[in-house]
């Protein structure tokens, strides 16, 4: 489950990034009955409602932390009261506040320890990394976290988190129509777990929204480069994928779900989910499976793409 979209509103620099206005009751409610239906790995973030999500997903699991595994982020200065979300000025600030940041986060979770923990700054330059990935190991000496990783579409920042002995995963971009095909190889090579965001397309792959459809102002959908990146290429071809992904008695987006994890064996979706109907939805696509092999390749042949190898 991804827990971006039940942080609510908050800023990060000019930009809307949340996902609009929350209950958190139903929040709760979604985390629990997802957690009741087979969904146990939990991926927030600091940034996500300057702390709100971390929040929300502590209280819903205090209960039951032993049952889930929790992975969040950090690298960004959080101002909670404000609810606005900056970089720090300098990256060696990142280097200096690793420590402080986990342990603000493990308040906010209210847990003595996070099961996964990643760099949320996605292009960080590559040589400070070195330092940054020394700090986590020092963190998993003390106790503090038991593994971390990158969230990164660059396969050359991946790749030196990946030297690192306790690096487990690289959280990247990855759905039905923007596949990533080098970062999975990486990924396989180097033994980590590919966790992806966006497996929904923000939204556009469930079938809920159309071209010209118009997001809330502070819905950080509305975004030019969220519908550049997610909803045009999207919608563009989904009436073409769309008696696939729904083969079976699949929703649009347990096909897309089903994409994934035939994609790869080390796949771990994380799509967003805001309401108990949401949780449902997307813990029933574990009934069915995977896409077959045929299906993958009809899909690559309607995208135009190669089949690919790995």
């Amino acid at each position: 489950m991804g827990c971006w979209a039940i942080g609510g509103t908050w800023r990060l620099g000019d930009l809307q990034a949340g996902w609009g206005e929350v209950d958190d009751a139903e929040s709760i409610r979604a985390i629990q009955h997802a957690l009741d239906h087979g969904i146990t790995f939990f991926d927030t973030a600091a940034n996500y409602g300057a702390g709100h999500s971390e929040h929300i997903l502590g209280k819903a699991l205090a209960d039951r932390r032993d049952q889930a595994i929790i992975a969040t982020k950090f690298g960004f200065h959080v101002d909670e009261a404000a609810k606005v979300v900056a970089r720090h000025p300098q990256d060696s600030d990142v280097i200096r506040n690793v420590r402080a940041e986990c342990e603000a986060s493990l308040r906010r979770l209210n847990t003595d320890v996070i099961d996964l923990y990643w760099l949320h700054v996605w292009d960080y330059p590559l040589e400070p990394a070195v330092a940054v990935r020394d700090e986590l190991e020092a963190l998993v000496r003390d106790g503090k976290i038991r593994y971390y990783g990158w969230s990164t579409d660059s396969v050359e920042a991946a790749r030196v988190f990946a030297d690192g002995e306790h690096c487990a995963g690289i959280q990247h971009d990855l759905n039905v129509v923007m596949d990533a095909a080098d970062m999975l190889a990486l990924c396989a090579q180097a033994n980590l777990a590919s966790v992806n965001r966006s497996p929904l397309a923000r939204g556009a792959l469930t079938g809920k929204y159309t071209k010209d459809t118009v997001f809330a102002k502070d819905d950080v959908r509305r975004d030019p480069w969220s519908l550049d990146t997610f909803f045009t290429p999207t919608l563009e071809n989904l009436d073409a994928l769309r008696d696939i992904l729904t083969s079976g008695g699949r929703t649009l987006a347990q096909g897309a779900l089903a994409w994934i994890w035939a994609r790869s064996a080390i796949t771990i979706p994380i799509p967003g989910i805001r309401t108990v109907a949401q949780a449902a939805e997307n813990a029933g696509a574990m009934q069915y499976g995977p896409l077959s092999a045929d299906q993958m390749r009809q899909i690559d042949e309607l995208l135009g793409r190669p089949v690919p190898t790995d």
